[in-house]
């Protein structure tokens, strides 16, 4: 019998020398066919020698391809010892392997991801960039949770200025910036008299003088100074960890454009000259542009921050996902499809932990307010659908202008506002003309009276 019309209960075997591993925390149960070896099962110990075993079994019986399911964080020492062995290695979604038939053990769970594997049932859910790009994502997710933990800090020496009842953060914008963390050092140096603390006021403080210094009168207790410098203290340790963890960003960003020519063409104008609070400490756009060929931060939205977030969780090349829908799909950001009867019971995207949706989501209330064609489509789907759906919609949008600016090379140029308002009115009206006629009616324009 022909190896391509091989079956497994009544179903055709794609992959012939598949694998399935069930990832634990202790232990990894692996199951091969059952016409390899005597032995299909085996268990592994989650040591790296026991995993390096793991893939030499593999190697010597002939598997080709592995699929595992993403069990917290303990897949990824086993994903990276296959792959650098040779071997092919999917991460399949736990929502299409979760209905195990019969008793539920970590044996039938290896035997069942092998089966539907075989069978070409199971497919990649998780994206897992090369090695300089994920080196890179890991700095950046390792500096946004250094920012979690410096903002728990600030909430706590804001909480500590509250207990003494000195209004500060009533005054100033941010207690983070100039003027308050003036105010705030001298406070734990000892200072305590409202008129010299209002004297350490930026000149671009919108608050008067005499404002912060009536804010500054307090009522000092010993136990909530005390508060307030070790909440200092950690405050800048977490900064000079985050200063620390930008030079490890500059340095990946440096090792990827190792082999890239510096574009002929000089980098664009920035669209904004303010600097973001919490903002790498070097020259992002430039590396990227290096890095990519075009600016990223043409497209509204996308800051530099986020354009070097988009490129540490997906890569320079997109081609992964066949099309923008899949790309969008893959964020979560599409409509769902839930059909049943002919009858679509819903239509929701799904929900998703997703880091740069959660950007996206944020950059999409952001370019709402401004005067862009995506803000006016923003504007208009908000008013006939609630803010929460055209907030997806928009992320949606600056995420399929990111995927074809990113494979097909597109240069984004915004038409305005207006020019939005004009395409819509235009296709509203062909609409109209469309409906009319088959009803057996002719539209006119009305001419204006003067």
């Amino acid at each position: 019998m022909s190896k391509a019309i091989q079956s497994t209960n009544g179903l055709p075997v794609i992959h012939q020398r598949a694998a399935g591993v069930d990832i634990g925390s202790r232990f990894h149960v692996v199951a091969v066919p059952t016409d390899l070896t005597d032995e299909p099962v085996q268990t592994f110990q989650a040591f790296t020698a026991d995993i390096q075993r793991m893939a030499n079994w593999l190697l010597s019986l002939g598997v080709e391809t592995v699929v595992m399911e993403s069990t917290g964080v303990y897949w990824v020492p086993v994903f990276e010892v296959l792959e650098s062995a040779g071997l092919e290695v999917i991460v399949a979604n736990a929502r299409e392997t979760r209905s195990v038939p019969g008793r539920k053990s970590d044996i039938n769970d290896a035997q069942w991801l092998q089966r539907l594997h075989a069978c070409g049932l199971l497919r990649a859910s998780s994206f897992r960039p090369g090695r300089d790009i994920a080196a890179l994502r890991a700095y950046l997710r390792h500096r946004e949770r250094l920012l979690d933990y410096t903002a728990a800090h600030i909430q706590h020496m804001q909480k500590a200025l509250m207990l003494m009842n000195l209004q500060l953060h009533h005054v100033v914008q941010d207690i983070t910036g100039a003027t308050g963390m003036k105010i705030i050092r001298a406070i734990v140096r000892g200072e305590r008299n409202p008129d010299v603390l209002a004297e350490f006021r930026d000149s671009r403080c919108k608050a008067s003088t005499e404002i912060i210094r009536g804010a500054l009168v307090g009522n000092y207790q010993p136990e909530h100074v005390f508060a307030l410098t070790q909440s200092l203290a950690l405050y800048d340790f977490y900064q000079v960890r985050i200063d620390e963890c930008d030079e490890q960003i500059a340095q990946a960003l440096v090792v990827l454009n190792a082999d890239k020519p510096v574009p002929d063409q000089p980098i664009p104008k920035a669209r904004h000259r303010t600097k973001q609070p919490n903002a790498i400490n070097f020259d992002v756009r430039t590396a990227l542009y290096q890095l990519v060929g075009t600016d990223l931060t043409q497209i509204h939205g996308i800051g530099p921050f986020l354009a070097l977030r988009l490129i540490a969780e997906c890569g320079t090349d997109l081609s992964k996902w066949r099309t923008a829908k899949h790309f969008t799909s893959w964020l979560t950001l599409s409509p769902g499809c839930k059909i049943s009867g002919g009858k679509v019971l819903s239509a929701h995207s799904r929900k998703s932990n997703n880091r740069l949706t959660a950007h996206l989501r944020l950059a999409a209330v952001t370019v709402g307010k401004t005067n862009t064609a995506l803000g006016a489509f923003y504007r208009r789907l908000a008013a006939r659908i609630g803010k929460a759906k055209a907030v997806t919609a928009t992320a949606r949008k600056i995420a399929v202008l990111f995927y074809n600016t990113m494979r097909f090379g597109l240069n984004y140029s915004d038409p305005g506002a207006d020019h939005y308002e004009q395409k819509y009115r235009e296709r509203v009206i062909k609409q109209l003309h469309r409906r009319a006629a088959e009803f057996g009616f002719e539209l006119h324009e009305v001419e204006s009276v003067s």
